[in-house]
């Protein structure tokens, strides 16, 4: 129908009746917060690049487990920052290391939050990269799959709920979910960084996770920023590997990557809104540039529209005080 008999505006006319036709309603069930666990006791270390972002010690992060608590946040994604670092990241496995025993910490305190793990080399080696490094440089993906199925059998032993290998290693969920399935925790899920691209989103985190690689790229690994359909075929491996929930990193510049994977599998779709994302938000807002409030809102509303089921970010806080 043409104009006047149809007037868009009467649906936008005040907040109820904008409220009753929106199309899509971003809830905090849609919510992950990532927390970085270092080494140590009594930290709450500030990382500079990401506002309001901090590297806890396990013994101080039961503050922050009962503010998402009382925030109603469901669940955390955990990165750990060892006292030792080494070649092959064996830090990453210890029973006593610093994701595992933040683990029990979490679950002591409230049984009911969702802990998922990240699994992935970079935070435990002296060179930063996501899998075994041979002496010409070269990552060595079938050697560091082995690796990485024990730092995932030791975050399930923990209590981990959801294991997340972000590593881009070929073949790595299902060699998880095989390892996982022969000790006794075929009910852990398991959600695969599916299509994690190269991106310079990420140059924030490597400062919160003490992750930079020492020489090189990992563009050996990670995948190239223009493609679509390689995304689509790394998805499709790892549903068929065994994931259950599948995610697309970074989000913002990958919102046609979200609703393609969504669109083709209607599979659990996780987005991670990555820190380079969230901190030039936060810059914008301090130079009061923009509403910082509204517009990480937008961005996170812009990431459900897209398809993601799941979204991980560090302004998870912030939106669900707004929410």
């Amino acid at each position: 129908m043409a104009f006047p008999t149809q007037r868009m505006r009467r649906l936008r006319v005040n907040p109820t009746m904008r409220n009753m036709v929106r199309e899509t309603s971003l809830s905090v069930n849609n919510l992950v917060y990532p927390l970085f666990i270092t080494y140590g006791k009594d930290k709450k270390i500030p990382v500079n690049s990401m506002p309001g972002v901090y590297q806890y010690s396990v013994d101080k992060v039961k503050e922050e487990i009962h503010e998402l608590g009382a925030l109603e946040i469901p669940a955390v994604l955990l990165f750990g920052i060892p006292e030792y670092k080494d070649n092959m990241g064996t830090s990453g496995c210890q029973e006593n290391g610093v994701v595992q025993e933040a683990i029990k910490t979490i679950k002591d305190i409230n049984p009911n939050i969702l802990v998922i793990t990240d699994v992935c080399l970079c935070e435990y080696t002296d060179h930063g990269h996501c899998g075994i490094v041979e002496q010409d440089g070269t990552i060595n993906n079938d050697k560091t799959l082995e690796l990485l199925a024990q730092q995932a059998a030791s975050h399930a032993k923990a209590g981990s709920d959801i294991i997340a290998p972000s590593d881009m290693m070929d073949g790595r969920v299902g060699y998880i979910r095989n390892i996982l399935d022969k000790d006794g925790y075929s009910d852990i899920s398991i959600m695969s960084y599916a299509a994690k691209y190269s991106s310079a989103f990420y140059g924030p985190f490597r400062e919160a996770a003490e992750s930079a690689p020492q020489f090189g790229d990992r563009k050996t690994y990670q995948m190239d920023s223009a493609n679509i359909k390689e995304a689509l075929r790394e998805v499709k491996l790892d549903i068929a590997e065994g994931a259950d929930i599948v995610m697309v990193k970074p989000a913002l510049s990958y919102l046609d990557v979200i609703k393609a994977v969504k669109d083709k599998f209607e599979y659990p779709t996780a987005a991670y809104n990555v820190s380079g994302e969230y901190s030039m938000i936060k810059a914008a807002a301090e130079k009061g540039w923009l509403d910082g409030e509204s517009v990480m809102y937008e961005v996170l509303t812009s990431i459900k529209r897209a398809g993601a089921d799941i979204i991980i970010s560090y302004a998870a806080k912030d939106v669900a005080k707004v929410l």
